[in-house]
């Protein structure tokens, strides 16, 4: 039998009684009994901070981080049931430039689909982006820069811009709240957001989800990256083959969209329940379809093998409308994972309309109890 866990608490008993006291009249108070713990945890934390002899400037920009986060959250809120893009490109594109026009057509075209935009808010592919969405489907999320970084004239002055003071934070919001990508020609904030948005899905920190890189009609700068990715990092062993699967490039923006829509034809989200990996479908596979995907891809499978099933009761009553697929997942091979995700939209016919309904977004990491992590910090 395992070492009883404790709990995460303060040094002093008198003080973790008047958190708990504090916490659970604002839980009632509040209606939310379910979040009840981990605010309690956020408190012990600040306190922590004090009793560690944490400098000022650290509790100063823990405090920051913490007040921008909660204030993007609320800012999101009222939108979560709407699928988003982010959008990421240069400041320094100019208006009417063939890759601003990529951005335009694109965000235009996806924001007919009943997606919105998500920019950072700046110049040039940011602002052709919003431009080409429109002020009510586009959120900016904007950096305090002493430079290029004031708020395009789309969405300057709306309650959907949010100004970040930290990088950190923003680029957590970024991936957070989308539920694809797009990437056009950019310097090295463009790549840094994209190599941070491949990171996380191919280390499951981030639910799996289309990221493709939008090159200018007939351009080579993604394309060229894309073979430069092969030949340098994946022949080297530096990353897998299959990690390649993770994107795609191409300079045509139907091409684009379809990729971000087919992805959700008929995949909807995931989430963990326990140790099974579970996929809501709008439609289930068939008897024959099911051991298809068992002979093709047991591979992503620790034990058991991958089944069909309906709601489970874990799941809190998501989407109910859904079937379900779940499987003990290796937590190794996220392209694979992604080409299983293809295969099943592919059961779903091609003029069939993708849902716009749009799921809570899911930590794709195997989830722990609330203590699991801190108590081993200590």
């Amino acid at each position: 039998m395992g070492k009883p866990r404790r709990r995460y608490e303060t040094d002093r008993p008198d003080l973790d009684q008047l958190i708990e006291d504090l916490v659970q009249s604002a839980a009632r108070a509040y209606g939310r009994e379910d979040s009840a713990e981990y605010t309690r945890q956020i408190i012990v934390t600040a306190l922590r901070l004090l009793r560690d002899g944490a400098e000022q400037r650290d509790v100063k920009l823990l405090n920051s981080a913490l007040k921008e986060l909660r204030h993007s959250f609320r800012v999101f809120a009222p939108y979560e049931h709407l699928r988003k893009v982010a959008v990421f490109g240069s400041a320094r594109t100019r208006a009417g430039a063939p890759a601003w026009q990529q951005a335009f057509g694109f965000a235009e075209r996806i924001a007919r689909e009943g997606w919105m935009v998500i920019t950072g808010a700046g110049g040039g592919i940011m602002a052709a982006a919003q431009g080409g969405a429109g002020r009510e489907a586009s959120f900016g999320v904007n950096i305090r820069l002493p430079f290029e970084q004031a708020a395009n004239e789309v969405i300057a002055g709306d309650p959907k811009l949010i100004n970040f003071r930290y990088f950190f934070t923003r680029k957590v919001v970024f991936v957070k709240e989308s539920h694809a990508i797009a990437l056009f020609p950019g310097g090295f904030g463009t790549h840094d957001e994209g190599f941070e948005a491949l990171t996380l899905i191919q280390t499951g920190k981030s639910p799996i989800m289309p990221i493709v890189f939008v090159d200018e009609p007939g351009g080579s700068y993604w394309s060229e990256w894309a073979e430069w990715m092969r030949s340098h990092v994946a022949e080297r062993g530096l990353i897998s083959e299959r990690d390649l699967s993770l994107f795609r490039v191409t300079d045509d923006v139907e091409t684009a969209i379809h990729e971000i829509l087919n992805f959700y034809s008929n995949y909807h989200s995931c989430r963990f329940v326990a140790e099974r990996l579970v996929l809501r479908l709008r439609q289930a596979p068939n008897a024959e379809q099911l051991d298809a995907l068992n002979r093709e891809f047991a591979d992503l499978v620790s034990k058991g093998a991958i089944e069909a099933c309906g709601p489970l009761a874990q799941e809190g009553g998501e989407f109910p409308q859904h079937a379900r697929l779940t499987l003990q997942f290796n937590h190794r091979e996220m392209g694979r994972l992604r080409a299983l995700i293809d295969v099943v939209n592919g059961y779903v016919s091609a003029s069939a309309p993708p849902p716009r309904d749009a799921g809570p977004l899911e930590v794709l990491e195997q989830s722990l109890p609330p203590d699991a992590e801190l108590d081993e910090q200590d």
